[in-house]
C-alpha cells in the first residue's frame, strides 16, 4: 500500500497494519517464539535454534527491534534479545479487539 493511501483509513487501523506487517514473516514468528521460550537470547543461539544464516536472522532481529517488539542489550561482542513486555502488550490488546467474537449466522454464505 502507497504511503498516499494510508489516510483512507483510521490511525488504528494504519497502527494494526504497521504491527502485523512486522510479524508476516515466518522466520520473525520463530524467532519471537524462541524468545518467549528462553525469555532472552544471543542472536547466535537464534542462528543454532532455526538454521538460518546470522545474517538472516540479524535483518529479522533488526525489523523485530525497528518495531519495538523486542529490545537488545549488548554483552561482549554479543547481543542478549528479549521481548519488549509494553510493546508485546499493545500488540496483544490491538489484536485481540480485532479478533473478537463473531456471532453464529447461519444466512451467510
Amino acid at each position: 500500500m502507497g504511503a498516499t493511501k494510508t489516510d483512507l483509513f483510521t490511525k488504528k487501523q494504519n497502527e494494526i497494519a504497521a504491527m502485523a506487517k512486522a510479524i508476516a514473516h515466518p522466520a520473525r514468528i520463530a524467532i519471537l517464539q524462541e524468545l518467549l521460550k528462553a525469555n532472552s537470547c544471543i542472536c547466535g543461539d537464534l542462528v543454532e535454534e532455526l538454521g538460518l544464516a546470522q545474517a538472516t536472522i540479524s535483518q529479522h532481529l533488526k525489523e523485530l527491534k525497528n518495531v519495538g517488539l523486542i529490545q537488545g542489550t549488548v554483552e561482549g561482542t554479543s547481543i542478549c534479545y528479549c521481548i519488549n513486555p509494553k510493546v508485546w502488550l499493545q500488540y496483544k490488546q490491538l489484536f485481540t479487539e480485532l479478533f473478537t467474537d463473531i456471532p453464529v449466522n447461519k444466512n451467510c454464505c
